[in-house]
């Protein structure tokens, strides 16, 4: 079946101005199918149990099937300790004639749990015919051991008042992470074993567990980078593979980041000019953003603002590196970013100081930064520097500060976080390409700054049973906020061997963006 690639609008020629990151930097990339056969680890088992309790109550965990996955913590030592992963069947909503095939689930981070996202698979759809398996990745909310650093938490609450890349910043970053990892080490965590390859093993063996014979796999983020290793690494029992917000294992690292950032800001901002109240209103849009990145670089804001969900005011530090990296977190949202980037041009910065502000409210030890760390620092770090994300950035951002430039977004002082945490480089066996027979969706949001859309059409260069879809002004996540996404998926869950029905796809365009008086 040939493949096919399917967009809803004309690609503009900003969608095309990515930096070389990925490739240039990635070198050659194998394509490989058959892993080596690893020693024999002992049986993985599934023990029925109590649902979990996550901090807000999900409603379809009171109708679901719960326990823990028992597996090897670390699968190249035979006869080592177990671990426990916590996992949940969620039923089809029409239980009396159920597709056979159920749909797992692959969340995204890697360290966000998996079972906060639930709301958002029910409402999309996920488990209208088939049942919904979720498992928390290992190191998760709700495994044993959980890799949550509350020491991080912590530090990420105060750094709202900090420079994004000030010495202070690093200094008492890295001293939590440090009391993070002597922490989980203390206990006997082995962190090299909390890595990809590691988490697709858990995977396969969940099916097993479960007595499936064949399932579908939908994974986002960093869930398509693992989805795309268990179709490679573990090819029986998949009947499909949808990935959506795609991480290609082989280009991921962390000077890649600054390309999938240049091509959705870029994807932004022809938008904007192609609405044209929108261009009337914020002409040169570009331009703004990279005065106004200078500008809080040069003198930053120090602001005293309340958190978006009230309270008492907290100080917050607004600088270059602050501002991109809420930009790229979404905050405020692509439909406003234009008017709120006007308003910070004409003196009112209250948008972003209080997205800035958010970051003071922290759900401490809800996230695994252990498990985002043995990853990126095994997986992702390896074989570049900090100069080479300084390179990228430069690359992406011509004549914005190095200081900006120099950190790979959404993970600040990585490098130096990684020579702390001390894990065995894992890039050779990770950065491989997947391909195979088995049918695979690859959604993307041309809007997405996190993980380019491009990016999919690479992933899908060694998958001949492929088909790409963009959905025009969706980020990151795209399921979830668009329900012509959601029909897209449908569809080929239904039928992955057909080509899935995109006609909705036809003619959608972006939402108008806000615009504010003159």
């Amino acid at each position: 079946m040939p493949k096919h690639s399917i967009r809803a609008v004309p690609v503009v020629a900003a969608l095309a101005c990515l930096t070389a990151v990925g490739p240039a930097l990635a070198g050659p990339v194998p394509a490989a199918t058959t892993p080596p056969t690893p020693s024999a680890p002992p049986a993985s088992r599934f023990v029925p149990g109590a649902c979990p309790e996550p901090p807000e109550p999900v409603e379809a965990l009171s109708g679901a099937r719960c326990g823990v996955l028992q597996v090897p913590e670390n699968r190249s030592r035979p006869g080592g300790k177990t671990i426990d992963l916590a996992v949940a069947v969620i039923p089809a909503r029409t239980p009396a004639k159920p597709a056979r095939e159920p749909v797992v689930f692959m969340a995204g981070g890697p360290g966000a749990d998996a079972f906060d996202d639930i709301p958002f698979l029910v409402d999309s759809g996920l488990n209208k015919d088939r049942d919904l398996i979720v498992m928390a990745q290992r190191g998760n909310l709700h495994d044993r051991p959980n890799l949550a650093c509350p020491e991080v938490d912590r530090f990420n609450a105060q750094s709202v008042g900090l420079g994004y890349d000030a010495k202070q910043a690093e200094a008492l970053l890295l001293k939590a992470v440090k009391e993070c990892r002597g922490r989980l080490t203390s206990q006997g965590v082995d962190l090299s074993a909390y890595n990809t390859t590691e988490n697709a093993a858990d995977f396969a063996d969940l099916r097993k567990a479960l007595a499936i014979p064949s399932w579908n796999v939908y994974g986002y983020s960093y869930g398509s980078d693992l989805a795309l290793t268990y179709l490679r690494r573990h090819p029986e029992g998949i009947r499909a593979v949808a990935v959506d917000s795609v991480t290609p294992p082989q280009y991921a690292t962390l000077p890649w980041t600054w390309s999938s950032v240049d091509e959705g800001l870029d994807a932004i901002l022809a938008a904007c000019a192609a609405q044209p109240a929108c261009k009337d209103r914020y002409p040169d849009l570009r331009r703004t953003l990279t005065e106004q990145v200078r500008r809080l670089e040069a003198r930053p804001l120090t602001l005293n603002v309340p958190p978006p969900g009230g309270g008492e005011p907290v100080k917050v530090v607004l600088d270059g590196g602050a501002l991109l990296n809420l930009i790229v977190a979404f905050t405020p949202r692509p439909k406003d970013l234009p008017a709120a980037l006007t308003e910070l041009a004409d003196g009112n910065p209250q948008r972003f100081a209080q997205a800035r502000a958010a970051g003071s409210v922290q759900n401490v030890g809800a996230f695994a930064h252990g498990l985002t760390n043995s990853v990126a620092c095994a997986e992702w770090a390896p074989g570049y520097s900090e100069k080479d994300v300084l390179k990228a950035g430069r690359e992406a951002f011509p004549g914005w500060p190095d200081t900006v430039l120099a950190q790979a977004p959404q993970l600040p002082f990585q490098y130096p976080v990684c020579r702390l945490w001390n894990v065995p480089d894992r890039a050779s066996v990770q950065r491989v390409a997947t391909a195979g027979s088995v049918p695979v969706l690859l959604l993307s949001g041309t809007f997405d700054v996190k993980t380019g859309a491009r990016w999919a059409e690479e992933a899908a260069r060694t998958l001949p049973r492929s088909t790409t879809v963009q959905i025009p002004g969706i980020g990151h996540w795209v399921v979830p906020q668009s329900p012509c996404a959601q029909r897209v998926l449908a569809s080929f869950l239904d039928r992955p061997t057909a080509p899935p029905d995109t006609g909705c796809v036809d003619g959608l365009e972006p939402q108008p963006f806000t615009i504010i008086p003159e």
